[in-house]
């Protein structure tokens, strides 16, 4: 049985008639740069969010480097952030011209508060909370620690869309949500795009003019700025998978729970939501000290991971100027040696779901018994 990590093909099947339906018809209004299906969506995924607004923008890198700029942050500043992330949490500080801070995680991948609280200084201006894996990160410590120093807590929330923290969707706690729609996410365009959210009238009102030019009508230029806008075609087309997510999401977590069940047990630690958290499992990461050794074995019988991340942001070179060193953050680096990822993606079926797990069963029953059968996938 072939288990890919992601099928594309799969999700759009369903839906590819309503959405040539839509596309056709911009091509006929010939309307493609902002519009009424953007203008539909932001409003769509403000009420998804729970917040007063959301905005579209060309891409989730755009969506934090926009939240940063409208709160004034630039040189001199410090913005904190998790080491585990995606490149963007961090890149998009040092664009803006502040200096990335980092703080450790906790098992479950997302910033740890104390470790948080000790890399504040004077310089600090605000936190970048990544809800990783689709899993919310601390909130309440967060925030309360946000008031504590006189911070704001930005939530990168790439990975995130439609998870919740104590029953509120993330992306409204921070004075900003900022949301990736790429292709691999739960909610993708086809292609990039990106969205902030937020409740704040005075951020709302500078991040319409932020991400057009800086045009507050369209003769008059109020602000140099940037041009981030998400395209009116991919807005169509996230207005038909928007009916979609909330099945998508359940699918997700029918599968996370599948692999909860089969696996518990084993020597790894499997992801587990707590009571008051709902995890979207945009990725199911296991860990395990048998990695690298398990991945080369699922890839033999058909099943393909992926690792999430293998290189640490603080360790990659366009970091080296921070001064981090191997070592500095000893949750992420013991993580980044065990750490693999399960495929999760809404279309996978429960048979291919329980060929994951039979094979990691396997694998393990071999590994404990020391029998050498079934492992040479493995090196042994």
């Amino acid at each position: 049985m072939k288990v890919p990590y992601i099928s594309l093909g799969l999700q759009h099947a369903p839906i590819k008639a309503e959405i040539l339906k839509r596309i056709e018809k911009l091509f006929d209004t010939g309307q493609f740069i902002l519009g009424e299906e953007v203008q539909t969506f932001e409003k769509r995924f403000a009420k998804l969010s729970q917040t007063k607004y959301a905005l579209g923008v060309a891409n989730g890198t755009d969506a934090l480097f926009l939240s940063m700029l409208a709160l004034g942050i630039g040189k001199g500043d410090e913005v904190i952030t998790a080491p585990n992330s995606y490149l963007a949490s961090a890149s998009s500080i040092a664009l803006i011209g502040a200096t990335p801070v980092f703080a450790d995680i906790r098992d479950d991948f997302n910033l740890d508060p104390a470790k948080v609280e000790k890399a504040i200084t004077s310089k600090t201006k605000a936190i970048i909370a990544v809800h990783l894996t689709g899993r919310p990160a601390p909130m309440d410590e967060l925030l309360q620690m946000a008031k504590k120093y006189n911070l704001h807590i930005i939530e990168d929330a790439a990975q995130a869309v439609g998870a919740e923290y104590k029953n509120k969707p993330v992306g409204g706690f921070g004075i900003t949500g900022c949301f990736s729609l790429h292709p691999l996410k739960n909610l993708s365009a086809a292609g990039d795009g990106g969205m902030i959210t937020t409740n704040d009238d005075k951020v709302y009102q500078y991040l319409v003019k932020a991400r057009n030019h800086g045009l507050k009508s369209r003769d008059e230029c109020e602000l140099w700025s940037y041009n981030s806008r998400l395209d009116n075609l991919q807005a169509a087309i996230l207005n038909v998978k928007l009916n979609e997510l909330d099945k998508w999401t359940l699918r997700r977590r029918e599968i996370a729970s599948v692999y909860q069940q089969k696996l518990k047990g084993l020597d790894m630690v499997v992801p587990l939501d707590k009571s008051y958290e709902k995890a979207v499992y945009h990725t199911f990461i296991i860990q395990t000290p048998y990695r690298n050794e398990l991945q080369k074995f699922l890839l033999e019988n058909e099943i393909e991971t992926k690792v999430h991340y293998p290189i640490p942001i603080y360790l990659q070179e366009a970091a080296k100027s921070l001064g981090y060193k191997k070592g500095d953050f000893p949750v992420t680096d013991r993580q980044v040696e065990t750490i693999l990822s399960l495929p999760v993606f809404a279309e996978l079926t429960n048979q291919q779901a329980n060929y994951v797990c039979d094979k990691i069963i396997e694998f393990y029953t071999s590994k404990k018994s020391g029998t050498k059968t079934n492992l040479s996938a493995a090196g042994k």
